[in-house]
């Protein structure tokens, strides 16, 4: 039953999914339309509304130019540090901050007498405004203040300690209520904006009544410029009292500094001198030092020298010390010892031991060889007598080095003693004198009544308001609308996880694609439509095209089946396993149409019969398959009912008696499409699919979710059945005619031949 090759592909169904075009994106516009177009037009309503509806608005300006305090004389480093760094300087952003502090505004008013005014500029009333995000708060917190009426009884007759904490917020120090909202109000509408690369400072205030914008601009100007001028003169009159009382405390300091030196000298008279003496303490330190140093050099090479004579009397090597290799005398004894000893051995060859020659020459070695360790003696006793020199001269120069230390620190200590007592008052002398100096320039301050603030350019009255701009207000608004409802259907378009198109279908499942099914309304007296009866051209032509994939889709010999199942149930794979098998049928072969679904059986009311006997009667045993399987209204066609409702159907159709029938109707006919309940509801499906030809999974557009039907191709597969393509039933052109324009168009209907 079960074929081996591969499924044949249509042309369509080569790749699961197209590459995404600009029309993809259009038709998911269109088809959420009835979302997006809504929702564009409140949201640009409310904004042209709040836009037409906004009080025009006036800015006055004023031009300041801040300088920073420099002195008259400025150094060129003084000079090139202002040009530089002036802009980063933390001292124009704490200008800015002074312009729009509460002080300066409170002085401002306190000018203008603005206390006792109704409102600020004497505008009209500001106009009410509609806001989609304040509506949606609003419903928000009424809803919260619903879910939460039950538990306000409880808490307000124990209200927490920091509820009332924070109902009772501190105001700033000085200001009554009515103030404190005043000067809210004014800073309302003040704006400071530094002019770039320059020390220009635009003073703007907003206001609805333009002579007000000016005035409130220029006003807060020439406070500032007031404000200025008295910091000034209390900083330097503050400036000046206190160093006034510094001077006076340097002034005792300078005094108590001279005395302490004058009385230093007096009792050590010779250290007036000491400079000199000074001097010659460290040159002979340094003589001596250097004395030392050679010295500690001498005796550590005599020391080597006498450390590996007393080595060599060890182990007899004493001859071969460089110090005795080097003494000529030495050397001279050596080599006569040698001539001696080469002449002694000459004669004993020709004399025995008591011969007098013999023993002549014996007498002469024995004496030469007496010499010769005289001598060595000599040379290891010299070098311990250098040694020992050594070390008394290093010694000696070490104790004159170490009086010679305590001489020089006896007396430099004296003259340390002065050096502190002289820098101390040197030290006090200079800070007297810069305290003096900055006195003067204080008292100077103070009488001088200038400021580094100025006024450049005055606010005028302005011609135009600055808002609002109806036309960018719309534009915005245009621009803001368009781009929520737009993401607002792509967002509904990306939640929706149900299937609607072909490649929808192909991308999920990955399986060959065989056809799409429109949706039609039913035929007067039937139940469900079918191609062999009065139904429109296009839901016939759909089935005539699934019927050509089918066929290609399994190339067997003899008897071939096919499984029509879907994921879920109410997707209309009843439908389609009737018209599958009625358009098999009128290709002139013999077609069974099986109803294997023995839960919820449809096959037997879509052409109008009896429900029993069918399948269940065959599968246990009760009626021959002669006497269940009758013949459709269809030429070529034989319906088999579901029969009975069983209890166990899955394992009915897993069952050998079920193969056994199926091996049965091979003789009898060319096609069985087997109608069988939803994959994942039941196992009835798996079972029969892995025993037939192929499977043709059915899905429902705008129902079926991608995931449900990959799971079920997934299930199906895992059962090892062929799932040789899908069909997307129940299209609904009429509603989606835009959405499903690359696959069926309007006048493709007009190359369709009715049926008659």
């Amino acid at each position: 039953m079960k074929s081996k090759e591969r499924p044949y592909m249509p042309p369509a169904a080569h790749h699961a999914a197209d590459d995404k075009h600009v029309m993809d994106y259009v038709r998911v516009l269109y088809r959420r339309r009835w979302i997006a177009i809504p929702v564009f037009l409140v949201i640009f309503v409310i904004g042209a509304v709040n836009a037409l509806r906004q009080i025009p608005i006036y800015q006055g300006r004023a031009q300041m130019l801040i300088e920073k305090d420099t002195p008259n004389v400025a150094t060129l480093d003084q000079m090139f540090q202002t040009q530089d760094g002036w802009m980063n300087d933390e001292f124009y952003q704490t200008q800015y901050r002074i312009l729009q502090s509460r002080s300066l505004a409170k002085r401002t008013i306190d000018a203008m007498k603005l206390w006792d005014a109704p409102r600020l500029g004497n505008g009209p009333e500001p106009k009410a405004t509609l806001s989609v995000m304040g509506l949606f708060w609003q419903g928000v917190n009424g809803t919260i203040a619903l879910a939460s009426a039950p538990f306000k009884s409880a808490e307000e007759a124990t209200p927490a300690p920091v509820e009332k904490a924070a109902a009772a917020e501190p105001k700033p120090a000085g200001e009554t209520p009515a103030q404190s909202a005043r000067i809210d109000e004014f800073l309302g509408g003040l704006s400071v904006v530094p002019v770039r690369n320059s020390r220009i400072v635009e003073i703007r205030y907003n206001s609805s009544d333009p002579v007000f914008a000016a005035d409130a601009a220029n006003a807060l100007a020439k406070a500032y410029i007031q404000q200025s001028l008295e910091l000034r003169f209390n900083t330097s009159k503050e400036a000046a009292d206190w160093l006034s009382d510094r001077l006076a405390d340097q002034r005792k300091a300078v005094e108590t500094s001279e005395s302490a030196l004058q009385a230093f000298r007096e009792k050590n008279g010779a250290v007036a001198a000491a400079d000199g003496a000074s001097n010659i303490v460290i040159a002979r330190l340094t003589d001596l030092n250097a004395a030392l140093t050679k010295a500690k050099t001498d005796r550590i090479n005599k020391e080597s020298l006498y450390n590996q004579l007393k080595s060599a009397e060890g182990t007899g090597a004493i001859d071969s010390l460089p110090v005795v290799l080097s003494n000529d005398f030495i050397q001279k004894l050596r080599s006569d010892l040698s001539d001696l000893q080469r002449q002694q051995a000459q004669l004993a060859e020709r004399y025995g031991p008591r011969h007098a020659e013999m023993i002549k020459i014996r007498t002469a070695v024995e004496s030469a060889d007496a010499k010769l360790r005289l001598e060595v003696t000599k040379v290891t006793e010299s070098v311990k007598n250098e040694y020992q020199a050594a070390v008394a001269q290093e010694q000696s120069l070490q104790a004159a080095l170490d009086s010679q230390k305590g001489e020089a620190l006896s007396m430099n200590r004296k003259g340390i003693e002065a050096s502190v007592l002289q820098r101390e008052l040197e030290s006090n002398r200079q800070i007297y004198e810069s305290l003096l100096q900055r006195t003067k320039d204080a008292d100077i301050s103070s009488e001088r009544k200038s400021t580094n603030v100025r006024i450049v350019d005055e606010a005028v009255t302005p011609r135009g308001p600055i808002s609002p701009n109806v036309q960018r207000d719309l534009t915005v608004s245009f621009g803001l609308s368009l781009l929520f409802a737009v993401g607002l259907a792509f967002l509904f378009e990306q939640l929706d996880n149900r299937i609607k198109t072909p490649t929808e279908l192909k991308a999920t499942v990955g399986v060959p694609f065989l056809g799409m099914i429109p949706t039609i309304s039913k035929v007067k007296g039937s139940n469900d439509p079918l191609v062999s009866e009065d139904v429109p051209a296009n839901f016939a032509e759909a089935f005539k095209s699934i019927r050509t994939n089918v066929l290609f889709s399994t190339a067997e010999e003899g008897m071939r089946s096919i499984v029509v199942t879907s994921a879920g149930p109410g997707e209309g794979k009843s439908v389609v396993s009737s018209n599958v098998a009625a358009a098999l049928a009128q290709t002139g072969q013999r077609v069974l149409l099986v109803d294997a679904d023995m839960r919820r059986p449809r096959i037997h009311e879509i052409f109008d019969g009896p429900q029993e006997p069918g399948l269940s009667n065959v599968l246990v045993g009760g009626m021959k398959p002669t006497e269940v399987i009758r013949r459709a209204k269809i030429a070529g066609l034989w319906i088999l009912p579901a029969g009975h409702i069983p209890p166990n159907p899955a394992e009915l159709l897993g069952s050998r008696k079920f193969l056994e029938f199926m091996m049965a109707l091979e003789t009898h006919f060319d096609w069985v499409v087997i109608d069988t309940p939803p994959v994942l509801v039941v196992a009835d499906s798996s079972i029969v699919a892995n025993q037939a030809s192929g499977v043709v999974f059915v899905a429902s557009a705008d129902k079926t979710p991608r995931a449900a039907a990959k799971a079920a191709v997934v299930q199906l597969e895992a059962a090892n059945a062929k799932v040789i393509g899908t069909v997307l039933n129940r299209v609904d052109l009429v509603r989606n005619p835009y959405y499903y324009q690359s696959y069926y168009r309007k006048e493709y209907a007009r190359y369709y031949v009715k049926q008659s």
